[in-house]
Protein backbone atom coordinates (compact mmCIF):
# COMPACT_ATOMS: atom_id res chain seq x y z
CA UNK A 1 0.00 0.00 0.00
CA UNK A 2 1.23 3.76 -0.58
CA UNK A 3 1.99 5.37 2.55
CA UNK A 4 3.34 8.44 4.38
CA UNK A 5 5.02 6.66 7.82
CA UNK A 6 6.08 9.73 9.87
CA UNK A 7 8.83 8.50 12.54
CA UNK A 8 10.19 9.39 15.90
CA UNK A 9 13.66 7.46 15.13
CA UNK A 10 15.19 6.27 18.85
CA UNK A 11 18.69 7.07 19.58
CA UNK A 12 21.76 4.42 17.92
CA UNK A 13 19.51 3.26 15.40
CA UNK A 14 20.31 4.10 11.14
CA UNK A 15 17.85 5.47 9.25
CA UNK A 16 18.38 2.05 6.73
CA UNK A 17 17.87 -0.13 10.20
CA UNK A 18 14.13 1.70 10.65
CA UNK A 19 13.61 1.20 6.60
CA UNK A 20 14.39 -2.41 7.66
CA UNK A 21 12.52 -2.75 10.72
CA UNK A 22 9.23 -1.30 9.01
CA UNK A 23 9.93 -3.06 6.01
CA UNK A 24 9.80 -6.03 7.48
CA UNK A 25 6.32 -4.85 9.61
CA UNK A 26 4.72 -4.03 6.90
CA UNK A 27 5.64 -6.92 4.76
CA UNK A 28 7.06 -5.14 1.60
CA UNK A 29 10.05 -3.95 0.64
CA UNK A 30 8.81 -1.18 -1.10
CA UNK A 31 10.45 1.33 1.92
CA UNK A 32 12.24 4.01 2.10
CA UNK A 33 13.30 7.04 3.73
CA UNK A 34 13.07 10.87 2.61
CA UNK A 35 16.09 12.47 4.94
CA UNK A 36 18.81 10.69 7.17
CA UNK A 37 19.33 11.37 10.53
CA UNK A 38 22.68 9.87 12.00
CA UNK A 39 22.26 7.06 14.38
CA UNK A 40 23.12 9.69 17.36
CA UNK A 41 20.03 11.78 16.27
CA UNK A 42 16.46 10.89 17.21
CA UNK A 43 13.46 12.62 16.16
CA UNK A 44 11.34 13.09 12.42
CA UNK A 45 12.04 10.30 9.82
CA UNK A 46 9.85 10.25 7.33
CA UNK A 47 8.94 7.23 5.09
CA UNK A 48 7.53 6.07 1.89
CA UNK A 49 6.27 2.84 1.07
CA UNK A 50 4.64 1.27 -1.85
CA UNK A 51 4.24 3.66 -5.26
CA UNK A 52 4.87 6.70 -2.77
CA UNK A 53 8.93 5.92 -2.95
CA UNK A 54 9.07 7.83 -6.46
CA UNK A 55 7.65 10.59 -4.74
CA UNK A 56 11.00 11.18 -2.76
CA UNK A 57 12.00 14.27 -4.13
CA UNK A 58 8.38 15.81 -3.03
CA UNK A 59 9.16 15.35 0.00
CA UNK A 60 12.70 16.30 0.60
CA UNK A 61 11.71 20.00 2.62
CA UNK A 62 13.67 22.87 1.72
CA UNK A 63 13.40 23.44 5.87
CA UNK A 64 14.05 21.31 8.94
CA UNK A 65 13.94 21.91 12.74
CA UNK A 66 16.27 20.35 15.28
CA UNK A 67 16.86 20.70 18.81
CA UNK A 68 20.75 20.45 19.79
CA UNK A 69 22.96 19.94 22.26
CA UNK A 70 26.09 21.16 22.78
CA UNK A 71 29.12 19.99 25.04
CA UNK A 72 31.99 22.69 25.31
CA UNK A 73 35.71 22.03 25.51
CA UNK A 74 36.31 19.98 22.93
CA UNK A 75 36.76 18.71 19.23
CA UNK A 76 36.24 15.75 17.64
CA UNK A 77 36.69 14.16 14.20
CA UNK A 78 33.24 13.00 14.05
CA UNK A 79 32.11 16.47 15.36
CA UNK A 80 30.09 14.45 18.03
CA UNK A 81 30.85 12.71 20.82
CA UNK A 82 31.30 9.47 19.15
CA UNK A 83 34.48 10.68 17.76
CA UNK A 84 37.82 10.82 18.91
CA UNK A 85 38.96 13.56 20.73
CA UNK A 86 41.19 16.10 18.61
CA UNK A 87 41.57 18.89 20.76
CA UNK A 88 40.42 20.15 24.26
CA UNK A 89 40.51 23.42 26.56
CA UNK A 90 39.51 24.58 29.92
CA UNK A 91 37.75 27.76 29.45
CA UNK A 92 34.02 28.16 27.90
CA UNK A 93 32.40 30.88 26.79
CA UNK A 94 30.14 32.84 29.42
CA UNK A 95 26.34 32.78 28.65
CA UNK A 96 26.91 36.54 27.41
CA UNK A 97 29.42 35.41 24.93
CA UNK A 98 26.98 32.92 23.57
CA UNK A 99 24.21 35.38 23.36
CA UNK A 100 26.34 37.31 21.53
CA UNK A 101 27.27 34.39 19.24
CA UNK A 102 23.53 33.81 18.07
CA UNK A 103 23.39 37.71 17.61
CA UNK A 104 25.70 37.87 14.98
CA UNK A 105 26.50 34.35 13.73
CA UNK A 106 25.80 34.89 9.63
CA UNK A 107 22.30 33.28 8.77
CA UNK A 108 24.32 32.49 5.08
CA UNK A 109 27.21 30.89 4.75
CA UNK A 110 29.83 28.49 3.01
CA UNK A 111 29.52 25.41 5.46
CA UNK A 112 32.20 23.19 4.81
CA UNK A 113 30.58 19.34 5.29
CA UNK A 114 32.10 17.14 7.66
CA UNK A 115 34.81 14.11 7.09
CA UNK A 116 32.84 12.05 8.49
CA UNK A 117 29.70 11.80 5.97
CA UNK A 118 28.18 9.85 2.74
CA UNK A 119 29.21 13.06 0.66
CA UNK A 120 31.12 11.97 -2.96
CA UNK A 121 34.38 13.11 -3.44
CA UNK A 122 36.80 11.56 -6.44
CA UNK A 123 33.55 8.86 -6.44
CA UNK A 124 34.41 7.84 -2.84
CA UNK A 125 32.91 8.56 -0.07
CA UNK A 126 34.18 11.38 2.74
CA UNK A 127 34.04 8.56 5.44
CA UNK A 128 36.18 6.07 2.99
CA UNK A 129 38.78 8.38 3.44
CA UNK A 130 38.67 9.17 6.86
CA UNK A 131 38.81 5.38 7.61
CA UNK A 132 42.21 4.98 4.71
CA UNK A 133 43.67 7.91 6.87
CA UNK A 134 43.61 9.68 3.06
CA UNK A 135 43.55 13.30 2.40
CA UNK A 136 40.85 14.95 0.79
CA UNK A 137 40.00 18.74 0.31
CA UNK A 138 36.14 19.22 1.95
CA UNK A 139 34.11 20.37 0.07
CA UNK A 140 31.82 23.52 1.08
CA UNK A 141 27.87 24.21 0.21
CA UNK A 142 25.80 27.17 0.57
CA UNK A 143 23.57 26.90 3.50
CA UNK A 144 20.45 29.18 5.54
CA UNK A 145 19.98 29.30 8.94
CA UNK A 146 15.79 30.58 8.82
CA UNK A 147 16.24 30.55 12.90
CA UNK A 148 18.65 30.23 15.43
CA UNK A 149 17.86 30.58 19.38
CA UNK A 150 19.72 29.97 22.22
CA UNK A 151 17.92 28.04 24.85
CA UNK A 152 19.70 27.13 27.71
CA UNK A 153 23.13 27.32 29.26
CA UNK A 154 24.68 24.91 31.71
CA UNK A 155 28.23 24.97 33.08
CA UNK A 156 29.48 22.95 30.34
CA UNK A 157 26.96 22.49 28.17
CA UNK A 158 24.12 24.62 26.18
CA UNK A 159 20.97 23.74 23.80
CA UNK A 160 20.13 25.55 21.18
CA UNK A 161 17.14 25.39 18.44
CA UNK A 162 17.49 26.01 14.94
CA UNK A 163 15.79 25.79 11.25
CA UNK A 164 17.39 25.58 8.39
CA UNK A 165 18.11 24.45 4.78
CA UNK A 166 17.75 21.33 3.48
CA UNK A 167 21.52 19.76 3.32
CA UNK A 168 23.00 21.86 6.62
CA UNK A 169 24.95 20.08 8.90
CA UNK A 170 24.05 20.66 12.66
CA UNK A 171 27.29 19.02 13.65
CA UNK A 172 29.15 21.24 11.41
CA UNK A 173 27.26 24.02 12.48
CA UNK A 174 28.04 23.61 16.06
CA UNK A 175 32.01 23.65 15.05
CA UNK A 176 31.74 26.95 13.15
CA UNK A 177 29.32 28.41 15.80
CA UNK A 178 32.85 27.49 18.35
CA UNK A 179 35.35 29.26 15.93
CA UNK A 180 33.42 32.12 15.63
CA UNK A 181 33.72 32.70 19.53
CA UNK A 182 37.22 31.02 19.81
CA UNK A 183 36.01 27.85 21.81
CA UNK A 184 35.52 24.19 21.09
CA UNK A 185 32.11 22.76 20.72
CA UNK A 186 31.28 19.06 19.83
CA UNK A 187 27.38 17.63 19.17
CA UNK A 188 26.34 15.54 22.33
CA UNK A 189 22.57 15.05 21.05
CA UNK A 190 20.35 16.03 18.35
CA UNK A 191 17.02 15.87 18.04
CA UNK A 192 15.15 16.75 14.32
CA UNK A 193 11.51 18.32 15.51
CA UNK A 194 10.24 19.26 12.25
CA UNK A 195 10.91 18.39 8.38
CA UNK A 196 8.67 20.65 6.29
CA UNK A 197 5.47 19.97 7.29
CA UNK A 198 5.85 16.91 9.27
CA UNK A 199 6.54 17.98 12.89
CA UNK A 200 7.54 15.60 16.01
CA UNK A 201 4.14 15.79 17.24
CA UNK A 202 2.68 13.76 14.37
CA UNK A 203 5.69 11.03 14.51
CA UNK A 204 5.10 7.05 16.15
CA UNK A 205 7.57 5.35 17.57
CA UNK A 206 8.43 1.78 15.61
CA UNK A 207 6.70 -0.19 18.26
CA UNK A 208 3.32 1.69 17.71
CA UNK A 209 3.45 0.85 13.76
CA UNK A 210 1.80 -2.04 12.91
CA UNK A 211 0.12 -2.77 9.01
CA UNK A 212 -3.11 -0.74 10.35
CA UNK A 213 -1.34 2.14 10.36
CA UNK A 214 -2.79 5.16 8.16
CA UNK A 215 -0.51 8.21 7.38
CA UNK A 216 -1.24 11.23 6.15
CA UNK A 217 -2.87 11.69 2.92
CA UNK A 218 -0.59 12.88 0.03
CA UNK A 219 -3.14 16.09 -1.26
CA UNK A 220 -2.38 16.72 2.62
CA UNK A 221 1.14 16.89 2.58
CA UNK A 222 2.42 18.15 -0.79
CA UNK A 223 2.81 21.59 -1.76
CA UNK A 224 1.62 21.42 -5.14
CA UNK A 225 -1.90 22.23 -6.29
CA UNK A 226 -4.37 19.18 -6.30
CA UNK A 227 -7.37 19.07 -9.29
CA UNK A 228 -10.15 16.46 -9.23
CA UNK A 229 -10.52 15.40 -12.56
CA UNK A 230 -14.19 13.99 -14.72
CA UNK A 231 -13.84 10.17 -15.82
CA UNK A 232 -12.75 11.31 -20.04
CA UNK A 233 -9.65 12.99 -18.27
CA UNK A 234 -8.88 10.16 -15.93
CA UNK A 235 -9.11 7.62 -18.49
CA UNK A 236 -6.57 10.08 -20.05
CA UNK A 237 -3.95 10.31 -17.25
CA UNK A 238 -4.07 6.33 -16.41
CA UNK A 239 -2.40 6.46 -20.20
CA UNK A 240 -0.15 8.74 -19.66
CA UNK A 241 -1.30 11.30 -22.37
CA UNK A 242 -0.12 14.65 -22.07
CA UNK A 243 -2.83 17.35 -21.08
CA UNK A 244 -3.46 21.20 -21.59
CA UNK A 245 -2.69 23.88 -19.17
CA UNK A 246 -5.09 26.50 -18.91
CA UNK A 247 -4.38 27.02 -15.13
CA UNK A 248 -0.32 27.34 -15.99
CA UNK A 249 -0.15 24.67 -12.86
CA UNK A 250 3.86 23.92 -12.51
CA UNK A 251 2.82 21.14 -11.22
CA UNK A 252 -0.26 19.25 -9.98
CA UNK A 253 -1.86 16.37 -8.34
CA UNK A 254 -4.74 14.64 -10.28
CA UNK A 255 -7.31 12.94 -8.31
CA UNK A 256 -10.79 10.95 -9.23
CA UNK A 257 -13.94 12.21 -8.14
CA UNK A 258 -13.65 9.17 -5.49
CA UNK A 259 -10.15 10.55 -4.14
CA UNK A 260 -8.07 7.90 -5.92
CA UNK A 261 -4.96 9.46 -6.57
CA UNK A 262 -3.84 9.20 -10.44
CA UNK A 263 -0.76 10.80 -10.83
CA UNK A 264 1.53 14.30 -10.38
CA UNK A 265 2.27 16.24 -13.95
CA UNK A 266 4.68 18.75 -14.34
CA UNK A 267 4.43 21.91 -16.97
CA UNK A 268 6.46 21.51 -19.68
CA UNK A 269 6.46 23.93 -21.92
CA UNK A 270 2.90 25.06 -21.49
CA UNK A 271 1.96 21.38 -21.53
CA UNK A 272 1.11 19.05 -18.75
CA UNK A 273 3.32 15.75 -19.06
CA UNK A 274 3.53 12.52 -16.87
CA UNK A 275 6.10 13.51 -14.42
CA UNK A 276 5.15 10.17 -11.54
CA UNK A 277 2.42 7.97 -12.08
CA UNK A 278 1.42 6.73 -9.07
CA UNK A 279 -2.43 4.61 -9.27
CA UNK A 280 -3.80 3.17 -5.98
CA UNK A 281 -3.10 -0.89 -6.36
CA UNK A 282 -1.06 -2.29 -3.88
CA UNK A 283 2.82 -3.46 -4.89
Amino acid sequence: MNRIIIVNKEKDMTSRDVVNIVSKKLGTKKVGHTGTLDPLATGVLVLLTGRYTKLNEYFMATKKEYIAEVAMGYLTDTLDRTGTILEQEKTSPTKEELEQVFRTFPRTYMQEVPLYSAIKVGGKKLYQYARNQEAVTLPKKEVHLYELELLKVNDKSFTFRAVVSKGTYIRSLIRDLGISCGHLFTMSELKRTKQGVFSIEDAFLLDDITKDYQGPKLQEVLDIPVEIVDSNTAFKIKNGCSLENPKKYQAVLFLTPSMEELAIYKNENGILKVDKMIGSEDE
